[in-house]
Parts: C-alpha cells; sequence; structure tokens
C-alpha cells in the first residue's frame, strides 16, 4: 500500500514568492499614497488659485470704487467750482468805480467838449447884440452849467457802480470765500467820491458854490 502523501500547512512558503508579494504590496500602497499626495497638492493649488483669484477680484473692485469716488469728487468739484462766482465783476465794478468818482472831482474831456459847444452858441445868439446879462447866461453860464451836468452824471455813475460792487455778494450764487478787503476798499472810495463830485456838480449847476458874475458888475 502506496503510503500517503500528507502537506504541512504549517511549512513555510516559497522565498521568492513571498518577496514578490511583498514588493507588490510595496507598490501598491506607494501608488495609492502618490495618488492622494497629487489629489492633495491638486487641491491645494486649486484653494491657492482661488484664493488669488478671490483677492485680485477684491482689490480690482477696491481700485474701481476708489477711482469711481475720486471720479464723483471731481465732478463735484469741478460742479462747484463752476457755479461758484469768481469775484472778478465786483473787483472791476470797483476800479471802474473810483475812476469815475477821478474824473467827476478832475472833469473829462466830454464835459469840456460840452462847454465849448455852449460856449459857441451862445457866441452866435449874442453876435447880433445883446445886453450884458445876455452875454453872460449864453456864453458863460451854460458853459458853467454843462460841465456840471456832465461831472455830475460822472459821479453819478461812480455811485451806482460803487453801490454794485459792495452789494453783489448778496445776490446770486453765495460764495465760500469773503469779499476781498481791497474791492470793499476800492467800492467805498469809488462811492465817497462820486458822492462828493455830486454835490459839487449839483452846487455848480445852481450856482451854490460860485455865483455868476452881474451885469452890475461888468460895468
Amino acid at each position: 500500500m502506496n503510503p500517503r502523501t500528507t502537506t504541512n500547512p504549517t511549512a513555510p512558503a516559497d522565498p521568492e514568492a513571498s518577496e514578490v508579494s511583498a514588493a507588490a504590496d510595496a507598490s501598491d500602497v506607494s501608488d495609492v499614497s502618490g495618488a492622494e499626495e497629487t489629489v492633495t497638492k491638486k487641491a491645494a493649488a486649486e484653494d491657492a488659485s482661488y484664493d488669488l483669484d478671490k483677492v485680485t477680484g477684491d482689490a480690482v473692485t477696491e481700485n474701481e470704487d476708489e477711482d469711481g469716488a475720486e471720479d464723483e469728487d471731481l465732478d463735484g468739484l469741478d460742479d462747484d467750482s463752476a457755479k461758484e462766482p469768481s469775484g472778478l465783476g465786483a473787483a472791476a465794478a470797483a476800479v471802474v468805480a473810483a475812476g469815475l468818482g477821478v474824473v467827476a472831482l478832475t472833469g473829462s474831456w466830454t464835459g469840456k467838449v460840452a462847454a465849448e459847444r455852449e460856449t459857441l452858441i451862445g457866441q452866435i445868439k449874442t453876435s447880433g447884440g445883446g445886453t450884458a446879462a445876455q452875454q453872460i447866461s449864453e456864453i458863460y453860464g451854460d458853459a458853467w452849467h454843462s460841465t456840471a451836468l456832465v461831472n455830475g452824471l460822472f459821479a453819478l455813475l461812480a455811485l451806482l457802480v460803487g453801490i454794485f460792487a459792495l452789494v453783489r455778494p448778496a445776490f446770486g450764487v453765495p460764495s465760500a470765500q469773503p469779499q476781498p478787503g481791497w474791492v470793499r476798499a476800492v467800492a467805498t472810495a469809488g462811492i465817497a467820491l462820486g458822492v462828493l463830485g455830486l454835490l459839487i456838480s449839483v452846487g455848480m449847476y445852481f450856482d451854490l458854490i460860485v455865483a455868476l458874475p452881474t451885469a452890475t458888475a461888468a460895468q
């Protein structure tokens, strides 16, 4: 009877097969670890890219907001500066008022021409004869009164223009800056000269300052 061959379950396996199996297991573990590491790196890169895009977008949005706010501020400043009066008109009016006041006191070319015209008319009227009183009135008195009238008109203009220069800031769009002091001073000087010139002109026209010579004094 042939003896039965038995296999020992506890017998050691083939060493080469064990090494191959261990190497295969190690390779699988390495592949899994590499795949997990790749997935982790890819997720981290995506997170970093998302964060960078978000930061860049926020920065762009903030820059756009700041640019929009600056543009609005500049537009507002331009509108305010366009609406705000420059004060040039009041300054020019003050200077004109002072100049007119000086002309009213010293006389002008217009007054001289008007006086010479009245003198010429008086000479023509009295050329055919006339009394001394008529000659005084036509030749001298009318010329004197014409000069006073022209000077009075200049004085009145100086007074009105000076008042306009002083009260101009009270009308129209209010200005953030007060009227310069020199403008008020020059306008006040123009008003004073205008009042003085107007008084002198009235006195000259009605012969209150210097009376016309009479025919008795001429004889």
